[in-house]
């Protein structure tokens, strides 16, 4: 006899479970063990998900009181087969959400904060509880079909150098976001200074969808204890680099809030622009979450070591822990009990 491969598959009917062995194999490559041959059980046999080793036993036990030896290894191998099955859908469920860090608004040759550039040590960090995912495709439907979690860094104005104008926030693009959001994604959107390139005008319409407005004042760099009392990032120290000023319409429907106030009694590091308003604000539309701030330099590696930039160098920050909170806050990934939410 000639060794041969063999099919199997299996379907559910009706409370009973059904397998077809396709093609020669374990039966044989004869022309009537090649035939399609099925066996059901009389009795309701477990769902795959729910077939641990008692109920396999007790299934196996009723299918061998009505098969031969051959048959016996064709409830062997189905049943093998299944637990594959619920072993790899086992798996899926402890799979790390998706990050997406969109480049698509970012135009070609603007290399700021680049993934394998001044990004390098936040995209590494945000692998502990992430699949993080780099690319400057449009962001369509099918782009965000697995994804939970979208950032979008310093969206460019214009084009940089001899390179194509960078695109903008569209119409279309405004309803796919929207939706992913509403859906359940998470969304959080980092603006910047002036002199940084930074597209304003289109991004705020897909932020109004969410109650949230960029502006164009600007704070200078500052290392601001956030108050105690503030949700989720009390008390933790934060170093933005300078950036521009929201405005929070707390009554939209999107549950807008300002989770981060500018302190005037804290002064800037460097500089005399210092005013009120909001410099982090959060969102809740739909089954998502969005966050928007003021700065993009705050979690580039050189503040993250506390270089610095533009003579400017901020010691004993807080910065990644305040982001990994909030990423796992947007994400909606459950953190310490003890951790309040905004």
């Amino acid at each position: 006899m000639q060794p041969c491969a063999n099919t199997w598959m299996f379907w559910v009917v009706p409370r009973h479970y059904r397998w077809l062995s396709s093609g020669p194999g374990l039966l044989g490559c004869g022309s009537a063990a090649s035939a399609a041959t099925s066996i059901s059980s009389d009795r309701p046999f477990p769902e795959p998900s729910r077939l641990n080793s008692a109920a396999a036993n007790r299934a196996f036990a009723r299918l061998t009181m009505k098969t031969d030896g051959s048959l016996l290894l064709l409830s062997l191998a189905v049943l093998s087969q299944t637990a594959i099955w619920a072993n790899g859908h086992a798996a899926d469920l402890t799979a790390k959400p998706v990050l997406l860090y969109s480049r698509f608004y970012n135009a070609a040759g603007d290399n700021r904060y680049l993934p394998d550039g001044a990004y390098k040590q936040v995209i590494q960090r945000l692998r502990q509880d992430f699949d993080v995912r780099v690319h400057n495709q449009p962001l369509t439907l099918e782009a965000l079909a697995q994804v939970k979690l979208l950032m979008i860094v310093n969206p460019s104005d214009k084009a940089v150098s001899n390179n194509p104008a960078p695109p903008h926030v569209s119409a279309a693009d405004i309803q796919v976001l929207t939706d992913f959001v509403h859906n359940g994604g998470g969304l959080i959107v980092s603006g910047n200074q002036e002199n940084h390139n930074l597209e304003v005008d289109d991004m705020n319409r897909l932020l109004a969808q969410f109650g949230i407005q960029a502006t164009n004042l600007y704070t200078d760099a500052k290392k601001l204890v956030i108050p105690a009392g503030t949700p989720l990032i009390g008390g933790l120290r934060w170093a933005y680099y300078t950036g521009n000023l929201l405005r929070v319409e707390s009554s939209h429907s999107a549950k807008p809030r300002a989770l981060v106030l500018n302190d005037l009694s804290q002064r800037p590091e460097k500089g005399t622009r210092d005013q009120a308003g909001c410099l982090l604000a959060t969102a809740e539309p739909g089954k998502g979450r969005v966050i928007v701030v003021t700065d993009s330099g705050w979690l580039a590696d050189w503040a993250f070591a506390e270089e610095g930039v533009g003579g400017v160098a901020m010691k004993g920050q807080d910065n990644w822990e305040i982001f990994r909170r909030l990423t796992r806050w947007a994400a909606q990934i459950p953190d310490a009990p003890d951790r309040s939410e905004p």
